[in-house]
């Protein structure tokens, strides 16, 4: 199997620490507000590599956390907790604001049939691991103190940013005059010390002071427990590789000398009508919302399959509509098949079809998961000649990888358009048209409903 990875910027062999196992960390949710599509297009494509890598025959064992403290509103760490911020807002405990989001963030996982990860993290079941984490840091000399926080020294590291490909130098020269006591702009909270002025819902004693970890060292300190120093792949969406992963790369590797993750598996952005996503742009999307007009929540993971993970996609509702049209017609071939799978003899010339076929959907998945090849082989698959029995066998098999349920497709409604195609043909074979019988039988065949004839 062959995946880009982020950190050299090139497509390469995956080569797992062990042969037959495969060590997965997934940067989650913060659980302060609702999870929107362009959460869930990471989290489909997170899923299909996990699938991918376990239908190719490996064992996987993956990780992934809940951020329910620590996340501030800005990246430079300052602003509020998000946690903090949303309960205040609500006027509720803070464990019920996670409880809330965290639960609506897996009933849409549960819609967009996205498998649970072997290990869930709640940040706020780790404190006394991120607290262990940063001593081990301190010990080394790489923390400094500050008036609200303890600060990782990034000066003292060697190839700091090279995952972000970060411009330090420019970041300098740009570093405004009220820098406060950060020593360079790089530098990140391991912990934060709670206000003096308010209590907060969710504070620790640690050896500094009162407060609450930084949001980067959570993820280090739950991947090291669970997953130990090196992770074969780290999955996340390209809006975190400038400075959360970076941060994490940088706090890790310093803790324990090794190499923190070998692969680095990114998601491109989603963008709605060419426009990012925004509750102030009134075009904040949930799976939700999709369903209460009437789409089936797998039409969406189908429509994300078309695209590459490493693309940048843009929704609309008339992509959707055509993907919704596509699917429909995929489930409708796939039930035909499922009926009619009579097995019969093939023919040398069927069988390295079928062959072929398959040969070449485990080469569009090996090839960093190449799903918008995958489907299109999917596609020549049901419109091809092979036996109905064969069809269903491979797409039962490929739908491990896909998820998207076609091993329970029901028993279509037939299309209003192919409903007048079947009823004018009847028409024309009672009238003995056959001819032009025959060319409407072709049109409805075209469109992937198979056809079969009674005796007039």
């Amino acid at each position: 199997m062959r995946l880009f990875n982020t950190l050299t910027r090139k497509v390469e062999e995956f080569k797992p620490q062990r042969s037959w196992e495969v060590k997965i960390y997934c940067c989650g949710p913060t659980v302060y507000d609702f999870a929107h599509i362009g959460h869930s297009r990471t989290y489909i494509n997170n899923d299909v590599l996990i699938r991918s890598l376990k239908w190719l025959g490996y064992r996987v064992k993956s990780v992934m956390n809940i951020t329910d403290v620590g996340h501030l509103t800005s990246d430079s760490d300052t602003g509020e907790d998000k946690m903090e911020k949303k309960a205040k807002a609500e006027k509720k405990d803070i464990v019920e604001i996670a409880k809330f989001y965290t639960d609506d963030f897996w009933e849409m996982c549960r819609q967009l049939n996205i498998g649970r990860p072997d290990l869930i993290t709640p940040a706020t079941k780790y404190i006394q691991e991120m607290i262990k984490l940063i001593k081990v840091l301190e010990q080394k000399g790489l923390v400094y103190k500050t008036s609200d926080g303890v600060y990782f020294d990034t000066s003292k590291v060697k190839n700091y940013g090279e995952l972000g490909r970060v411009d330090i130098e420019g970041l300098r020269a740009g570093w405004r005059v009220d820098k406060g006591e950060k020593k360079n702009p790089t530098d990140f909270a391991l912990w934060k010390f709670s206000p003096k002025t308010e209590k907060r819902q969710m504070e620790w004693q640690s050896p500094w002071g009162i407060g609450f970890p930084g949001w980067h060292i959570e993820c280090s300190a739950m991947s090291l427990k669970h997953l130990g120093p090196t992770l074969d792949i780290h999955c996340g969406g390209v809006d975190h590789i400038q400075v959360h992963h970076t941060n994490e790369i940088c706090q890790s590797e310093a803790a324990t000398g090794k190499k923190f993750a070998n692969y680095w598996f990114h998601s491109n952005h989603l963008t709605v009508n060419g426009e990012k996503m925004s509750k102030s742009l009134k075009n904040f999307i949930r799976v939700k919302d999709l369903i209460a007009k009437g789409y089936d929540p797998l039409t969406l993971r189908y429509l994300f399959l078309t695209s590459h993970y490493r693309t940048k996609m843009n929704f609309t509702y008339q992509a959707l509509e055509a993907a919704k049209e596509a699917y429909g017609k995929l489930q409708s071939m796939v039930w035909s098949c499922r009926e009619d799978r009579a097995r019969t003899n093939l023919s040398a010339e069927k069988l390295a079809k079928v062959q072929e076929l398959g040969q070449r959907f485990k080469a569009a998945v090996e090839e960093d998961l190449a799903m918008p090849q995958a489907i299109a082989i999917v596609w020549e698959t049901m419109k091809s000649n092979a036996p109905s029995e064969d069809k269903w066998e491979l797409i039962r098999d490929w739908d491990q990888v896909l998820g998207l349920n076609l091993g329970q497709a029901r028993k279509p409604a037939l299309p209003e358009e192919i409903k007048n195609l079947m009823s004018l043909r009847q028409k024309l074979r009672q009238e003995k048209r056959w001819e032009e019988a025959d060319k409407i039988r072709e049109e409805i065949e075209k469109q992937g409903y198979q056809v079969q004839d009674k005796r007039i």
